[in-house]
């Protein structure tokens, strides 16, 4: 089947690459010519591990290219999925003129039937007003579908989640449809859910506030732990080994971040709001993400000093979690701004991210770890990149002014730090 990607980021590459593994002829579509012509020389404009060797095969193999030209991808491909971004707006709505742009241009150049497929995370409704939007634009009557079929990659692990995915979800009305739909996902062998199109806009927004709620609730916790004592790992392995709550998630830290969870978080409240129906569990999440970084700050002014002024603070880790470029909405980051704000003197260091500032971060970003926590009063782990818990801590101490290590991310091996001479504190990690 002819397969038509509309967007280029980490879930419109995947999804179209792992469509080439199961044998489809895939178009990649992006209207900026710089990322089209990496992708076609086999090079990704982000960072996912795996998926550059998927991108080599497949275009040396033809199965899949990359083009601008969007009507004549349109009128060749028989199935078009939209994998526009829909970032967050002011109000926390998801902005969807991404996605509508995508629609009308749909509609323009249409030549025969189509199934158009939302893999963006949409808001509930929003097949019937792409439906509406394709529509309006056609110069001649011409059928189609719209199907809404949500992603759950994670970033870091897409290529397996997308290679061994727990579920599919198709939301369509159309038995023809469905029927193409479940012969493009006829190679899986995971449950597939039929249902309506706003049942699955919903489960997508509904999973994501679910995982982020559990995230919120354990780090919640964990502030009640620290006062009482209590290792927090302890409790999350103990009510996690209950099958009905499970592990995942279910780790105290610096709270989540990326893409995918504040945003969809918002758009789900924006949702209850606009129906006067506020979900205020989830709003009690989102102020506890919130908060959570500057319970790390909290824990520095205890042990450093009330004033972090000219304190030097070594952060190493800048995405918003490991195995991945990806620093929207990094918690990391965000305990960036409040050093800086607290006029501390701010070194950081990521193995992937290379950060490009606006202006408003104030931080010198070093090539290597060593420099990084050269001369520093304390080291702050903001991402839990694996390689972190490998380094040589015994001479890192060496270069450190002194040997304070706060684990925003309860990653270390804390008795083996101490035994070296640390200061290590994390998030209720005793």
């Amino acid at each position: 089947m002819n397969i038509l990607i509309v967007g280029t980021g980490y879930v419109g590459t995947t999804t179209g690459l792992i469509f080439c593994e199961m044998g489809h002829q895939v178009t990649g579509l992006d209207l900026d010519n710089r990322k089209i012509q990496a992708l076609q020389a086999g090079s990704l404009h982000f960072y996912e591990p795996g998926l550059e060797a998927l991108l080599n095969k497949h275009v040396r193999s033809g199965q899949i290219i990359f083009t601008k030209e969007t009507e004549a991808a349109v009128q060749k491909n028989d199935v078009i999925f939209i994998c526009v971004g829909t970032p967050m707006g002011e109000n926390g709505s998801a902005n969807l003129s991404y996605v509508r742009n995508v629609a009308e241009a749909i509609g323009r150049y249409m030549n025969q039937y189509k199934v158009i497929v939302t893999k963006s995370t949409v808001p509930v409704g929003t097949a019937e007003l792409v439906t509406k939007w394709i529509e309006a634009n056609q110069p001649t009557p011409i059928p189609f579908d719209v199907v809404s079929n949500p992603e759950f990659l994670r970033e870091g692990c897409a290529v397996q989640d997308a290679l061994h995915p727990d579920r599919i979800i198709i939301g369509t009305t159309s038995p023809k449809a469905s029927t193409i739909m479940k012969e493009l996902y006829q190679n899986f062998s995971c449950p597939i859910i039929e249902t309506h199109p706003k049942a699955s806009e919903m489960i997508k927004y509904a999973a994501n506030s679910f995982l982020a709620m559990k995230i919120s609730y354990i780090n919640e916790l964990a502030r009640l732990c620290d006062v009482l004592g209590i290792n927090v790992n302890d409790i999350s392995r103990g009510i996690g080994l209950d099958h009905r709550i499970g592990t995942d998630f279910l780790h105290a830290g610096m709270g989540y971040g990326g893409s995918c969870f504040p945003k969809d978080v918002n758009a789900l409240l924006k949702t209850a709001l606009d129906h006067h129906r506020p979900l205020s569990i989830l709003e009690k999440v989102v102020q506890v993400n919130n908060e959570q970084p500057l319970y790390i700050i909290e824990k520095m002014k205890q042990t450093l000093g009330e004033s972090l002024q000219n304190k030097t603070i070594a952060v190493l880790g800048l995405s918003f979690k490991a195995n991945t470029d990806d620093t929207r909405e990094s918690p990391s980051l965000v305990l960036i701004e409040h050093l800086a704000a607290g006029q501390a003197e701010i070194k950081a260091h990521d193995p992937v991210v290379k950060f490009r500032s606006d202006g408003t971060m104030n931080f010198q970003q070093c090539e290597t770890v060593e420099e990084t926590v050269k001369g520093a009063d304390a080291v702050a782990i903001g991402t839990d990149w694996a390689e972190y818990r490998q380094l040589d801590w015994a001479a890192l101490k060496q270069l450190m002014k002194q040997p304070i290590i706060f684990d925003g991310r309860n990653m270390l091996a804390k008795s083996e730090l101490e035994g070296l001479g640390f200061q290590c504190l994390g998030v209720a990690n005793f």
